[in-house]
């Protein structure tokens, strides 16, 4: 088992109707956007995002990007941000 650290990006934004958001993304991940009603659902989703993208990758056979990946460890890790 192998944990995976990427960097995210959370922006203020908005919705098409003009209500306040907030967008996310990981910019070494193709197809991996998202958004949220507030930071913290911005950043939840984006995680699942990552978390699905790099399971699809592992199961097809394609590597993780290397300039994705800030940290990797061999064993579960827990990423504690403050």
């Amino acid at each position: 088992m192998k944990s995976y650290v990427f960097r995210v990006v959370v922006e203020e934004d908005h919705f098409e109707d003009g209500r306040p958001g907030f967008s996310a993304y990981c910019p070494s991940l193709e197809g991996a956007y998202t958004w949220g009603n507030t930071r913290q659902e911005a950043l939840e989703r984006i995680n699942e995002a990552v978390k699905l993208i790099v399971d699809e990758m592992i199961e097809e056979g394609k590597p993780i990007p290397p300039d994705a990946v800030i940290l990797e460890v061999e064993s579960p890790a827990v990423l504690v941000t403050v």
